[in-house]
C-alpha cells in the first residue's frame, strides 16, 4: 500500500512538473513576443499613455492692402492652459485661479464647457496673457497643478474698428465646427476665422499646426510641462493681398457721423473693392484670445447691432437709385431714349384708377425727358415709363440684371437681395384678385414695393453703369463667383444714363453734393422704413468723364439722401484727388447748427431737406426674410 501510495506521488509529480514547465514555457514565450516582437508597438502605447500631445498655434498669415500696408498681423503672446483629469479638479482650480487673476463665473462655465469637448487637452483659460499677467500666475504655479503658460503668437488689427466689418475676427474652433468640418486640417484649440477676410481665407492665412509633448502620470495629471521628444515646430500662413485701399478707408471712418447708423462701399467699374465700412463697428482685438462674457452680452445685446455686416447683411427698399434701373430696361428694350418725354407732364402726381400716386414735389416737374427726370428724380415720369415697360418685363429684366439673390462678394454670409422673378409670386401671396397689377408696377418703377437690396446689389450695378454695363463679382481679393449680370446697354446708352447722374449733381437733387475740384455724378433716394424715420441713399462716382471708383451708402434714419451724398462725394475726392483736396467743398458735418440751418444751405431735393436726427436713431433696420 505504501509502495502505491508513493508510485502516485511520483506520477502527479511529474505531471506537476510537465504542467509547470509548460506554463513556465508559455510564459516566456508571451514575454518574447511582449517584449522582443511586439516591443515597438506597446513602446509606443505606453509613451501615448504618458505623453500628451499639446498643439502649437501657428502664425496667421498677415493681410495687407493693395499697397502692402498691415490691416491684420501677429505679436508675441502668452496663452495660459490647464491640464485637468475631471471637470470637479478644474472647477477647483480655477477657483484659485480666480484669486490670482480675476475671471468671473460665466467664463469660468465657458472654459469647463471647452474642457468637455476636448477631455484630453489642455483647456484654454486666457488666450491673450500679458506677460505681467502671465509673471503673476507662475508665482502661484505650486498652487494650480496642471498649469501651463506658452508663448503663442496673437492676432492683432491695427486698425481697429475702422476695418472690424471687413477684416472679422477669430476665434477658437469648438466642437460643432469639427463635427461639421467647417475648417479642414483644425484641431481642438486651434485658433480660427469668424467672420470676414478671416473666415472668407481661413484656410490660406491660418498655417499649419506644430505639436509639443508634456508627461502625465497615470491619473492624468501633469508631471512634466515640456518634453522634447517629436517636437514638431508650426508653419506660418501665406500672407493675403487684398484690393483694399486703407487711406480711404480710415478716411471714411473718421469722417462718419457718430450714432449713425449704416454703411459704405468703394468699388472700382472693374469689381475691386476699395473700401468697406458699416457702423456701429467694434473692436476685433476685442475677439484675440477669447472673449470674455460680458463683452459678447454688450455686443449681442446692443439695440444698435454692431456686429451686423451693414454693407452685406442689410436688407433696405432701393428707391430711388434703383430708377436708374428702371431707366436701363426701357433703354434696353428700345421703349425710350435719353430725350424721350412721356404723354403726361409730372403735375404733382399720377391718377392710376381711383388711386392718386404722388410726386415728391407738389407743384410738379413739368415736361422732362429721360435726363431731366432722372436729375430732378420724377417719380411720375418713372410711373409712366414702368407702364410701358409692364411688370413682367420689369421682374425678368431686374433678375436679369442681379437684383435677385446675392453679389457674389468673396466674404462670408452674404444676405440675399429678395426681387421676385415672375408674376406667380404675387397671386402666390396674395391671392390672383387680391393686388393690381398696375400698381404693383408703380411701385416697382421707383424702387418701393416688394423689392429689399443690399447696399452691395446697388453698388454692383451702378459700378457696370460707370463701366462697360457688365456687373462682375465685386472682390476684396480674389473673384470667386463667375456669374456676370449685363445691364443690355450699348456705350452710347450707357454714356447717357452716366449723364444724368452728372446732371443730378450738377443741378439736382444732390446738389449739396457738388464739388468745385471734381466733377461726379450720383444718385440720391429715400428708402421708406415702416419702423421709424427714412433711410437715405446716395450711389456716386467720378470723375465723370471716365469713371475710376463707385462709393455707395445708406444711412439709417437719415430721412434722405441729400445728407448722405456730401460724404459719399468727400469718400470719391480722396481717392481721387488724394490727400491735398485743397479746393474741394468739406462734407457737412451732423451738428444741431448745422441741421438747424440746413434749409438754407441744401437745395430742394426728392423728399425736401431733412436733418439726420441725434446720436441715437430710433429706427430699426429694415431685413426681412424672403417670402416664402
Amino acid at each position: 500500500m505504501n509502495g502505491f501510495d508513493s508510485y502516485q506521488l511520483r506520477q502527479r509529480a511529474t505531471a506537476a512538473r510537465f504542467l509547470l514547465s509548460f506554463i513556465f514555457i508559455v510564459l516566456i514565450g508571451a514575454f518574447f513576443r511582449t517584449q522582443i516582437l511586439q516591443h515597438d508597438r506597446y513602446q509606443l502605447r505606453a509613451e501615448t499613455n504618458r505623453l500628451r500631445p499639446i498643439p502649437l498655434e501657428p502664425p496667421r498669415g498677415p493681410i495687407l492692402d493693395r499697397k502692402g500696408e498691415v490691416i491684420a498681423e501677429n505679436l508675441p503672446g502668452f496663452a495660459i492652459k490647464l491640464f485637468a483629469p475631471s471637470r470637479d479638479s478644474l472647477r477647483a482650480v480655477l477657483e484659485r485661479f480666480a484669486a490670482v487673476v480675476p475671471i468671473d463665473s460665466a467664463d469660468r462655465e465657458d472654459i469647463a464647457e471647452r474642457w468637455a469637448a476636448a477631455r484630453y487637452q489642455p483647456v484654454l483659460v486666457l488666450g491673450d496673457a500679458s506677460f505681467a499677467t502671465m509673471s503673476r500666475v507662475e508665482e502661484h504655479r505650486p498652487a494650480l497643478p496642471g498649469l501651463i503658460i506658452q508663448s503663442e503668437p496673437k492676432r492683432f488689427y491695427p486698425q481697429g474698428r475702422a476695418v472690424a466689418h471687413l477684416v472679422g475676427y477669430v476665434g477658437e474652433v469648438n466642437e460643432r465646427d469639427l463635427e461639421e468640418e467647417r475648417y479642414p486640417g483644425a484641431v481642438a484649440g486651434s485658433i480660427v476665422g469668424k467672420a470676414g477676410l478671416e473666415r472668407s481665407y481661413d484656410s490660406v492665412v491660418r498655417g499649419e499646426t506644430g505639436v509639443r509633448y508634456v508627461e502625465v502620470n497615470a491619473r492624468g495629471r501633469l508631471v512634466r510641462d515640456d518634453v522634447p521628444t517629436g517636437r514638431l515646430p508650426p508653419v506660418q500662413g501665406a500672407p493675403l493681398q487684398t484690393t483694399i485701399d486703407l487711406d480711404l478707408q480710415r478716411f471714411i471712418d473718421s469722417i462718419w457721423p457718430p450714432g449713425v447708423r449704416g454703411a459704405m462701399i468703394a468699388m472700382t467699374p472693374k469689381g475691386e473693392i476699395r473700401a468697406l465700412y458699416s457702423a456701429p463697428s467694434y473692436d476685433p482685438n476685442l475677439f484675440v484670445g477669447g472673449i470674455s462674457s460680458r463683452d459678447w452680452r454688450a455686443l449681442n445685446d446692443d439695440e444698435n447691432k454692431p456686429l451686423l455686416n451693414r454693407a452685406i447683411n442689410g436688407g433696405y427698399p432701393p428707391a430711388s437709385p434703383f430708377k436708374l434701373a428702371t431707366a436701363a430696361m426701357g433703354l434696353k428694350r428700345g421703349l425710350v431714349g435719353m430725350r424721350t418725354r412721356m404723354p403726361l407732364p409730372c403735375r404733382g402726381g399720377y391718377q392710376l384708377g381711383n388711386r392718386y400716386f404722388r410726386c415728391w414735389k407738389k407743384e410738379g416737374h413739368g415736361n422732362l425727358d429721360l435726363i431731366g427726370a432722372v436729375a430732378q428724380s420724377c417719380d411720375v415720369y418713372f410711373y409712366q415709363l414702368g407702364l410701358r415697360i409692364g411688370l413682367a418685363n420689369m421682374l425678368e429684366d431686374g433678375v436679369s440684371m442681379g437684383f435677385s439673390g446675392r453679389s457674389g462678394v468673396d466674404l462670408p454670409s452674404e444676405w440675399a437681395s429678395f426681387y421676385p422673378g415672375t408674376l406667380e409670386y404675387f397671386d402666390d401671396r396674395y391671392g390672383p384678385r387680391n393686388w393690381s397689377a398696375p400698381a404693383t408696377t408703380l411701385n416697382f418703377s421707383i424702387g418701393q414695393g416688394e423689392n429689399t437690396q443690399t447696399l452691395m446689389n446697388m453698388v454692383q450695378f451702378y459700378a457696370a453703369m460707370a463701366g462697360n454695363g457688365i456687373e462682375v463679382a465685386p472682390f476684396v481679393v480674389a473673384q470667386r463667383d463667375a456669374t456676370q449680370h449685363s445691364l443690355g446697354l450699348n456705350e452710347e446708352q450707357l454714356l447717357g444714363l452716366r449723364r444724368s447722374l452728372i446732371e443730378v449733381v450738377q443741378a439736382g437733387t444732390a446738389a449739396a453734393s457738388r464739388q468745385r475740384a471734381l466733377t461726379m455724378g450720383g444718385k440720391t433716394g429715400t428708402a421708406q422704413n415702416a419702423h421709424g424715420k427714412d433711410h437715405g441713399w446716395f450711389i456716386g462716382f467720378a470723375p465723370a468723364d471716365q469713371p475710376v471708383l463707385v462709393v455707395g451708402s445708406i444711412m439709417e434714419a437719415a430721412e434722405h439722401g441729400s445728407w448722405v451724398g456730401p460724404y459719399v462725394a468727400q469718400a470719391l475726392s480722396r481717392y481721387v484727388l488724394g490727400p491735398d483736396t485743397s479746393g474741394v467743398r468739406p462734407y457737412l458735418p451732423l451738428t444741431p447748427a448745422v441741421r438747424d440751418s440746413a434749409p438754407r444751405a441744401i437745395e430742394t431735393t426728392d423728399s425736401g431737406p431733412r436733418p439726420i436726427p441725434p446720436a441715437t436713431p430710433d429706427s430699426s433696420l429694415i431685413q426681412p426674410e424672403p417670402p416664402r
